[in-house]
């Protein structure tokens, strides 16, 4: 069904048309009424794109940790705390919202805060096709209250691999940094959360 003006309003001739080709009143009338609303709130569509940006965002900064796990991290898992993917996303499409590619010119250096010192996990071109106008450098903290786990301390040849942990838990807080490309009068903005 197409939203058009003469819809919108409801015309007499029009819906009388539409139940003439069987068409049940009820499910006319919901139709209409979903258009109606659909124009009334053009912002609506803007939250759904926004908040998938935030879904594929927060995908990205997962797969990230994976790959980094027994590569980097020399892990064999990561636990994450709940909707920490997902609050960086968000604050990460903010930090992007003011620049001119908005989050396609972005350069996104992922990086774990482990004993006061910095491992680079991966650097992420959202957009490899857009010179980049930004970069945003994304530190994952450890998290430094956590207990080992009991089976760290009597898996088999653990005292012979010092470097390989079992587990490694991130903090609920993390770092952004925004570093403009495009402007050397712009200076550094440091958020942490």
């Amino acid at each position: 069904m197409v939203a058009t003006s003469t819809l919108k309003s409801k015309n007499a001739e029009c819906i009388s048309e539409l139940i003439d080709r069987r068409y049940d009143q009820t499910f006319l009338d919901d139709e209409l009424d979903y258009w109606d609303h659909s124009l009334v709130e053009p912002n609506l569509n803007s939250e759904v794109l926004e908040d998938r940006a935030c879904q594929q965002l927060a995908k990205m900064f997962e797969n990230c940790l994976s790959r980094a796990k027994k590569t980097k991290l020399h892990c064999s898992e990561v636990l994450v705390p709940e909707k920490l993917t997902r609050r960086i996303a968000r604050d990460v499409l903010r930090m992007a919202s003011g620049e001119p590619c908005g989050l396609r010119g972005c350069v996104l250096h992922v990086l774990l805060e482990v004993e006061n010192m910095c491992k680079k996990l991966e650097r992420i071109a959202y957009d490899p096709s857009v010179v980049p106008t930004f970069e945003l450098t994304l530190v994952f903290k450890q998290d430094g209250s956590a207990w080992p786990s009991l089976r760290d301390f009597f898996l088999i040849g653990a005292c012979f691999a010092p470097r390989f942990r079992h587990a490694l838990k991130l903090s609920p807080g993390f770092r952004l940094i925004k570093r403009k490309l495009y402007s050397s009068s712009a200076g550094t903005v440091v958020e942490e959360y």
